[in-house]
C-alpha cells in the first residue's frame, strides 16, 4: 500500500481535477460539493448517502441537506449561496451501507467532517473523502466563488 502522504496527495489532485465546471452545468457555482473515492476499487464511490447538518444556536445538529453521490462519486446541489451562511457544519458519509452493498463488512459506521464555513467571507467548499473498509481520509478545497 502507498504511504499515507502519497494517498492524500493523490486525493487532493483528484479534487483539483474535478473542480472544473463539467460541460457548462453550473455545478462549479455550488457552494458545497462532496466527492467520494473508493480506495479499494480505485474508482468513484457511487451511491454513498451524504447527510449535512448545521449546528443550531442551541448547540444541536439540525438536518441541513441530504443526497447520494452520482456516477462520478460527486454530489452537487446540496445548498445555495443564500442558504449556506456562516456556521458550523457536519458532513456525514454513510460508509457502512456503501461497503455492505459491496459485500464487505466495514469497521466504521460513517465518516464525518466537521468544519466552520464562511467565517472569513463567502467561500465554496469541496469536501473529498478517500474510503476503504477500515480507514478513511478527508481533505477540503476552499475557494473564492466565481462570479
Amino acid at each position: 500500500m502507498a504511504p499515507p502522504r502519497l494517498l492524500l496527495l493523490c486525493l487532493a489532485g483528484l479534487v483539483f481535477v474535478s473542480d472544473a465546471d463539467p460541460a457548462g452545468t453550473g455545478e462549479a457555482k455550488c457552494p458545497l460539493m462532496v466527492k467520494v473515492l473508493d480506495a479499494v476499487r480505485g474508482s468513484p464511490a457511487v451511491g454513498v448517502v451524504v447527510k449535512v447538518y448545521k449546528k443550531g444556536a442551541d448547540e444541536t445538529w439540525e438536518p441541513f441537506a441530504t443526497g447520494k453521490t452520482g456516477e462520478t462519486g460527486e454530489l452537487h446541489g446540496l445548498t445555495t449561496d443564500k442558504a449556506f451562511v456562516e456556521a458550523m457544519y457536519k458532513v456525514e458519509l454513510d460508509t457502512k451501507s456503501y461497503w455492505k452493498a459491496l459485500g464487505i463488512s466495514p469497521f466504521h459506521e460513517h465518516a464525518e467532517v466537521v468544519f466552520t464555513a464562511n467565517d472569513s467571507g463567502h467561500r465554496h467548499y469541496t469536501i473529498a473523502a478517500l474510503l476503504s473498509p477500515y480507514s478513511y481520509s478527508t481533505t477540503a478545497v476552499v475557494t473564492n466563488p466565481k462570479e
